[in-house]
């Protein structure tokens, strides 16, 4: 009897050893079958990320209505294949710099998405939902570069710059920032991208705006106005919308008192900011210019980005009034300066990314920031940060367009410029029936389309010509 039961107690344990590793082996193989990923978390991300990509519409429409009607065309073009062209750039390229493992300074894996975990390191995202989150903040930083380069620039040229910021200039500055690279190391916060994505596209545009010189028609002061108030209205909203994913998305998971809280910061930045920058020009125009109250709110959503999840409601408040307030001396800036940006770009996106990244170092609270206690440590890391932005882009923006500008052309012909980018480049008018009737024929034969000459007259169509 003792020898049957230490053999069954052996053969017991030896079981009980065998369902042991049975279960961790496939324990094992779950994990490596289903990685922990959170389907919560992933649509959130997702949902964020397509108003993030429809901020694209906001961008266009802005700068349509901020530009003359014989160039909306064009503008829109730029902003549609800057999408598309980002896309090809940040796969290939951009999104390996930018978060593969290498280096402080630059990723060396993952470039065409060869070699992507399926959920990215560090979240509960599958790594493509986290591309594509990425891929719409990396498209937002071209669209800013092309309004303060409209009216005057080569659709080719656009075209390339778009490949130079999605396939290096962001994702390398994205790296050091976002991607475990030097800067972050430091300390430095950014959460949402003020300088990320709203410096870098403010500095790829001035070095454009300055490679190409101003309009030939544009004398400085207000004497070039948009064509269209309600375009230049629906884009803001678009924007103002889509930032409720470029800012809450950006916690990468739906922590719903975490999303909340940036979700009303994001929107305080705005209202103060629209309402200081209309109500300074009315203080100074006595008219109320509805065209800064646009900028002021596109002032606060950028300077809110960078500090979104690190400072209080009320700082926040705060934050948007003064970035309105910036929004308006810059504009009056620039023109001082005898820089023509159309659209208010480098105000709105440059000025206030800087102002947004240093409110991190003081309104942020729990003593991260100077005003919560925080000594002046994180305000030197966030100054040093900005300092940085700014000397990667601009110098290298700069060489680039200045390459353009030497091969393919940077900047059209007088005559195109003087006749609307819209029919020359792209064989199409924004308001056919209204504007630039009589010129139609007339261009039909300078730029070769085959098209019969109109019989028009100035403004109206020959009687006997048409019903």
């Amino acid at each position: 009897m003792k020898r049957n039961w230490r053999m069954w107690r052996r053969v017991a344990n030896i079981a009980i050893v065998g369902v042991l590793l049975m279960v961790l082996t496939q324990t094992v193989f779950a994990q490596d079958a289903e990685p922990a990923v959170s389907a919560i978390d992933t649509v959130w991300v997702l949902v964020c990320a397509f108003l993030v990509f429809f901020m694209q519409a906001g961008f266009g429409f802005l700068e349509a209505g901020f530009v003359r009607s014989k160039n909306v065309v064009n503008i829109m073009a730029e902003n549609f294949m800057d999408t598309t062209f980002a896309t090809v750039a940040f796969v290939l390229v951009g999104f390996g710099l930018m978060f593969g493992s290498g280096n402080g300074f630059f990723g060396t894996e993952w470039f065409a998405l060869r070699g992507i975990p399926e959920v990215f390191p560090g979240t509960t995202l599958p790594t493509l939902a986290f591309f594509f989150f990425q891929f719409a903040f990396c498209a937002a930083a071209g669209a800013i570069a092309s309004g303060m380069m409209a009216e005057r620039t080569n659709f080719a040229a656009d075209l390339c710059y778009s490949l130079a910021t999605a396939g290096l200039i962001y994702p390398i500055f994205g790296h050091w920032v976002w991607g475990g690279g030097w800067l972050a190391q430091l300390g430095y916060i950014d959460f949402a991208g003020s300088s990320v994505v709203h410096l870098v596209g403010a500095c790829i545009g001035l070095a454009g705006t300055l490679m190409l010189g101003k309009r030939r028609d544009k004398v400085f002061g207000p004497s070039i106005r948009g064509h269209s108030i309600p375009l230049a209205a629906l884009g803001t909203f678009i924007l103002w919308f889509g930032w409720f994913g470029f800012n809450p998305g950006s916690v990468l998971a739906a922590q719903p008192f975490k999303i909340a809280h940036v979700v009303v910061t994001t929107d305080f930045g705005a209202t103060t900011g629209a309402i200081s920058a209309i109500f300074l020009a009315y203080f100074f125009t006595r008219k109320w210019d509805v065209s800064m109250a646009f900028n002021g709110a596109l002032a606060g959503l950028v300077a809110i980005t960078g500090s979104a999840a690190f400072v209080t409601p009320s700082a926040a408040l705060v934050i948007g009034t003064i970035a309105g307030v910036i929004a308006y001396f810059g504009v009056q800036l620039m023109e001082k300066l005898r820089i023509d940006d159309p659209v208010g770009a480098f105000p709105v996106h440059g000025l206030n990314g800087i102002f947004g990244i240093l409110a991190v170092g003081i309104w942020g609270s729990d003593g991260l920031g100077l005003l919560s206690g925080g000594g002046f440590r994180q305000l030197g890391i966030q100054a040093l940060g900005i300092v940085v932005c700014i000397a990667w882009t601009l110098p290298l923006a700069l060489g680039f367009f200045y390459v353009l500008r030497r091969t393919i052309g940077l900047r059209v012909s007088a005559e195109v410029e003087a006749t609307g980018l819209d029919f020359p480049q792209h064989g199409l008018e924004s308001y056919p029936e209204f504007d630039g009737v009589e010129l139609r024929g007339i261009q039909a034969r300078d730029w070769g389309m085959d098209t019969a000459p109109m019989p028009v007259e100035r403004g109206k169509l020959v009687a006997g010509t048409g019903d």
